[in-house]
């Protein structure tokens, strides 16, 4: 993470803008940090057993999973999975504990063997392998490489838990020495799903074939993809030991993680349904398979950009247009992708009048939304990252909103605990934004 000098002084002269300096220092201690936890790792904390979740989308779910399936309080911020949080996370451990979960985040060629380096796992869960990064990585062949780093760190004692329904997360089997247990909904699988219903706005309901047990299960995670998550820590439990029984109440008792498929009801009676952490094509797919099935009287979707789009974009965009129109009585769109949506949900047969262009900030989208809610109605909000929609959530909620900024970079932060939110930046020149002038300056987001 690099600033320029000149913009120190504008960094300097706001909370957020000093929180992120903050981070760039912890982003530079690297190489000290790292160099730490190893030693930690391979001395004091050498008998815990580490759970590495790897993976393009998933990975804070699933680590939320696995950490109450094995009766380990996760870390209260999921929000950073590279460099020196990867560090901070083995240096948290204590000497007493049994296991410890790390999420793993890389964002170029090379880096998963140095987090590998680091946590010496003893077991490697991967989620998926999807297009995020296709710019850095350029293949899924190349993104599936890297991440297999992981996997090929296995000790021959270790355990890989993969996605058996995921051909690139299986060709991993091919990459290590350990023990490989599957899981998914696919007949091969060694835990498997079946018989899945979605329980709106409970959660999800399944039958689970775990290594031998059967059970019924209940969680508060929506949707068919948030299975995966699920069956990844029954996995882990009924390989480290631990008893069904006691795995699955704890983990049907995790809430959905912010701004993953989370349901939030608001005061007029309608829902808000939060995705709007990011934007991978197949999560945006995955989310409108969820609103398809939700019971509502009417469903409208807000889409935000699609984060770096693998192909054609305006082919891209038209189809999930298409898509949005078989599923919502409205179409929302903030961002750059209004006329290629607006061209496949007209074709696809949408009113021109239910496509609603809601401008370039989350101000002007949630003053769209509020005119169209009503009592009963779930909104789907999914956008990218930086585009940081939750702001439109917490509009329509009644929360004083002042910051409007196009798009933020701000690490390890959500809109709702952001010392920017209510006042806004004001007169500040607004380094981390990359719109209207401004720059942001980060390292790649990680995947």
């Amino acid at each position: 993470m690099k600033y320029r000098l000149r913009d120190i002084p504008a960094l300097f002269a706001t909370a957020g803008g000093r929180a992120q300096l903050v981070v760039a220092a912890m982003y530079r201690a690297w190489p000290l940090t790292s160099r730490l936890a190893r030693l930690w790792r391979r001395t004091r904390v050498r008998r815990t057993r580490v759970v590495a979740v790897v993976g393009s989308f998933g990975k804070s779910t699933t680590v939320s999973a696995v950490s109450a399936a094995l009766g380990v309080p996760p870390h209260a911020s999921m929000l950073h999975n590279a460099w020196s949080a990867v560090a901070l996370a083995v240096l948290r451990i204590r000497p007493s504990q049994r296991h410890a979960v790390v999420e793993v985040g890389i964002a170029a060629p090379g880096q998963m063997a140095q987090y590998a380096r680091v946590l010496r796992p003893d077991l490697v869960v991967v989620t998926s392998i999807g297009s995020e990064h296709n710019r850095s990585l350029v293949t899924l062949e190349v993104t599936r490489a890297e991440k297999a780093r992981m996997v090929g760190a296995l000790a021959p004692a270790g355990v890989a838990v993969l996605n058996g329904d995921d051909p690139n997360v299986m060709w991993m089997a091919g990459q290590t020495r350990a023990r490989v247990v599957t899981f998914g909904f696919g007949a091969r699988c060694d835990v498997r799903a079946s018989d899945f219903r979605l329980d709106w706005p409970a959660g999800s309901r399944f039958r689970v074939t775990a290594l031998g047990e059967e059970r019924e299960v209940a969680v508060r995670f929506l949707g068919r993809h948030l299975v995966y998550p699920a069956l990844a820590a029954i996995a882990v439990a009924k390989l480290e030991g631990v008893a069904l029984d006691a795995a699955l109440p704890r983990l049907e008792a995790v809430a959905p993680v912010p701004g993953r498929m989370q349901p939030v009801a608001l005061a007029n009676g309608a829902i808000v349904l939060r995705d709007d952490y990011k934007s991978i094509l197949e999560t945006m797919h995955a989310a409108l398979d969820v609103l398809a099935e939700v019971p509502a009287p009417r469903r409208i979707v807000l889409f935000g950009d699609v984060t770096e789009p693998p192909s054609n974009q305006r082919a891209l965009y038209q189809d999930l247009g298409r898509r949005v129109a078989a599923i919502a009585a409205h179409f929302v769109v903030v961002g750059h992708g209004l006329r290629p949506y607006a061209s496949g949900a007209t074709r696809a047969g949408m009113p021109r009048e239910a496509i609603h262009d809601g401008g370039r900030t989350p101000r002007q989208a949630a003053a769209v939304l509020a005119g169209l809610l009503q009592p009963g109605d779930v909104v789907l909000v999914k956008g990218r990252g930086n585009q940081m929609l939750d702001r439109v959530r917490l509009i329509l909620e009644g929360r004083r909103v002042g910051c409007d900024i196009v798009l933020c970079s701000l690490h390890r932060t959500t809109c709702g605990g952001c010392p920017m939110l209510e006042g806004g930046w004001g007169t500040h020149r607004v380094v981390m934004e990359r719109a209207g002038g401004g720059r942001a300056a980060r390292p790649p987001p990680t995947v």
